[in-house]
């Protein structure tokens, strides 16, 4: 699974600032049931969820998902601002 990609056209509308956004693309040769196992991973052990999928006639799938940012991810204040 590739881990970054460009966003198809129309997907950046409805993208939140409190998520954190994982756009993958999947190649034809993975099969349906390889790319749910792969995914089921990703939101077990990682947090994703699945927000959009999109098939192409080519076998290719384009997946985003999507998480909430965590506390440790934004960035920390500065000493004076506390």
């Amino acid at each position: 699974m590739s881990r970054r990609g460009q966003l198809p056209a129309g997907w950046a509308t409805d993208m939140s600032d409190e998520y954190e956004w994982a756009p993958l693309r999947l190649p034809p040769e993975v099969t349906r049931l390889s790319a749910s196992t792969r995914l089921s991973i990703e939101a077990e052990y990682r947090g994703w969820e699945l927000t959009l999928v999109r098939l192409y006639t080519d076998g290719s799938r384009r997946v985003l998902l999507r998480r909430k940012k965590s506390r440790l991810d934004s960035p920390m204040p500065d000493q004076s601002e506390l």
